[in-house]
């Protein structure tokens, strides 16, 4: 043993790292990362989306809105009937007012079911509606 420290255990010479600060840090990075993440919402089909050269994207469009070749039209992952899509639309812009609508059509959907969705949204109170389509 070192003198000055004749009084001291083998024991408590060795160093010790105590890690439950850093646990408490991982825990607070990890509840900060899942409150804060965007989720990404699907529209539950896939979509041939017409070409563009022109396109853009959306940075907050939440409300997604697919319209299959079949002219279906699906929002969350569910089927929704055409006389249901302004209440749907409703809903998820109760629940994030700054979203925006965009529908992803089908290079073979009808512009019917396209207008008649476009009709729904406007009617819902969403003025801010986008056609998605293929960049180029």
């Amino acid at each position: 043993m070192r003198r000055g420290f004749s009084n001291l255990t083998p024991q408590a010479e060795e160093g010790e790292i105590d890690i439950t600060p850093m646990l408490d840090v991982v825990f607070i990075m990890l509840i900060f990362f899942i409150v804060t993440a965007s989720f990404v919402k699907e529209t539950g089909i896939e979509v041939n989306r017409p070409d563009a050269s022109t396109s853009s994207a959306k940075p907050r469009a939440n409300i997604l809105i697919a319209i299959s070749d079949t002219n279906e039209i699906w929002i969350d992952k569910r089927r929704v009937d055409e006389s249901q899509v302004r209440a749907n639309i409703e809903r998820m812009h109760a629940e994030n007012p700054q979203g925006t609508v965009v529908i992803q059509a089908d290079q073979e959907a009808r512009t019917k079911t396209l207008v008649a969705v476009m009709d729904a949204a406007r009617a819902a109170g969403v003025y801010d509606v986008s056609l998605s389509t293929q960049e180029r």
